[in-house]
């Protein structure tokens, strides 16, 4: 059985099973549900299921990710609204605002930047 590099729109048991199995592997856990408010997605990388944390750099490439996520909408005329923010640390990341249709190639851009960008 391969891993889930991602989990989304599921039930509490579901993400807690995932964040289990995370924590089994030792990789690092996201997350993504739906804003009711927009229908964007909140997307969460925790990294306290595995044994690093990110490194400088790694945060630096994370916030990049999230900057060009915010361009995206505001260059295609997204309403403002559509994006509510963002905050980056070593262990526990979030971003609330990523489109459905581009939501799973931001989360393995964001898993992978926590694979190579780890102590």
């Amino acid at each position: 059985m391969t891993l889930k590099k991602f989990i989304a729109d599921s039930k509490m048991f579901e993400y807690d099973r995932h964040y289990r199995e995370c924590q089994q592997n030792n990789h690092p856990f996201i997350k993504a549900r739906i804003n009711p408010s927009n229908g964007n997605y909140y997307v969460q990388i925790d990294l306290m299921t595995c044994n690093y944390e990110l490194t400088v750099d790694g945060k630096n490439q994370v916030k990049q990710l999230f900057e060009n996520e915010i361009t995206f909408l505001e260059s295609n005329s997204y309403p403002k609204s559509s994006f509510k923010g963002y905050n980056v640390d070593k262990e526990l990341s979030w971003v609330d605002g990523v489109l459905p249709a581009r939501l799973a190639s931001f989360c393995e851009k964001l898993y992978d930047l926590a694979q190579n960008y780890h102590v």
